[in-house]
């Protein structure tokens, strides 16, 4: 068994440093650990990331309109997040397994998840929307915190698989789990922690701070910064600058690798903003100030890296172009395939309960049924309804 860190490189002993290797201006910086992590992330590389962080704000921004416009029930926006998103989920290797929180709408789509899959549960069609299986990304968890716990047992399954340490590529997976600095004042997270280090379970927590739950702030939560949380359970920490797509991705790649070759859990605090509401039910205008959200503006993940691409001569304006239009026929799919959905039978719910058939669930599914056809309407002998 690998001996437990107390950090993750880049750290020293000091929980406030920040890992960044893409600053607000595009300006690319060096770093002595995980700067050699990006060095293959070639200019195909950052103009992926680019379209996939507008694509994601683009559907993200359009689900919140559908939102407003009565057609899906609640939204939670990512608005402000997608270099943490993005730049995590384009470090993710095929095998790795995605327990998400409610709004990781930009690493759905890294995942390979067609991102309008998200929607009916936000419209309450479907109490699920898509196949877990499929892009080894587990349905959204509503309920905060608890998806961590999920994540290491699953975690957990992967070791006593013998799918941890084999340095087999093809076998080796590991666990993230994303959720936001107000689920870390959640007793599931600390149970989850003590669980993960105790089994040294291959699975990393990824905390997107975006300084908000709901309306408490971070430093009214937790009087240390959230990385610094991990040592005390022996999981190595790291924080990292959540607007900075590569560092994101520098960061998440070694705690995978890490995880993957046996070394056990990690804790990536990415430090980030919120722009939008917490969900379409907030005002954040109650609790915080326009000063506040123009200076986190001016650290836009998706300036920066456009920035980047523009100074460097590695994207021109026909790409630029190329990518929002690519963006705007995302946005009128999403709004033509949101009021296309329509609820199905309601003994869907029973459904999938277990992976296999289960007795008990299929007497209660057809009790139900029974009960439902109960309050059908029937035509009368005169033709009228009742």
């Amino acid at each position: 068994m690998t001996e437990p860190l107390t950090t993750l490189p880049g750290t020293g002993s000091d929980p406030e440093v920040m890992v960044q290797l893409l600053d607000p201006e595009g300006r690319r910086h060096d770093h002595p650990e995980y700067g050699t992590l990006v060095a293959d992330l070639d200019a195909e590389a950052l103009r992926a990331m680019y379209r996939d962080m507008v694509l994601t704000r683009a559907f993200d921004t359009q689900a919140t309109a559908l939102q407003r416009q009565g057609e899906l029930g609640l939204w939670a926006p990512c608005l402000g997040q997608e270099g943490a998103q993005i730049g995590s989920g384009h470090a993710l290797a095929e095998r790795d397994f995605v327990f998400p929180s409610y709004r990781e709408h930009g690493v759905a789509l890294t995942r390979g998840l067609d991102v309008r899959e998200l929607l009916p549960v936000f419209r309450g069609t479907r109490h699920g929307g898509w196949d877990p299986h499929a892009h080894n990304f587990q349905l959204y968890s509503i309920v905060i915190g608890s998806h961590a716990l999920h994540a290491v047992g699953y975690a957990m399954g992967i070791q006593r698989d013998g799918n941890v340490g084999t340095g087999d590529p093809d076998r080796d997976r590991a666990v993230v789990t994303y959720f936001g600095d107000g689920a870390t004042s959640q007793g599931d997270i600390s149970e989850a922690f003590v669980f993960a280090a105790s089994a040294n379970a291959p699975v990393v927590f990824f905390v997107q701070n975006n300084h908000w739950a709901i309306s408490v702030p971070t430093a009214t939560q937790s009087r240390v910064p959230l990385a610094a949380r991990g040592p005390g359970f022996g999981i190595p920490s790291v924080r990292v600058d959540g607007n900075d797509p590569l560092a994101c991705f520098a960061v998440t790649k070694a705690a995978l690798e890490r995880a993957r070759a046996g070394g056990g859990p990690s804790l990536i605090e990415a430090v980030t903003y919120r722009m939008g509401a917490h969900t379409t039910s907030d005002d954040p205008t109650r609790y915080r100030d326009r000063a506040e959200e123009d200076l986190w503006r001016a650290k836009d993940p998706i300036d920066r890296l456009r920035l980047h691409l523009t100074d460097s001569g590695e994207a021109d304006d026909a790409y630029f172009a190329d990518v929002d239009a690519e963006a705007e026929t995302l946005t009128a799919g999403v709004r033509e395939y949101c009021r296309s959905l329509e609820a199905g039978p309601t003994v869907e719910i029973f459904d999938n309960v277990y992976s296999a058939p289960h007795p008990l669930v299929a007497s209660e599914r057809d009790e139900y049924a029974a009960y439902e056809a109960g309050f059908e309407d029937s035509t009368s002998a005169e033709g009228g309804q009742r």
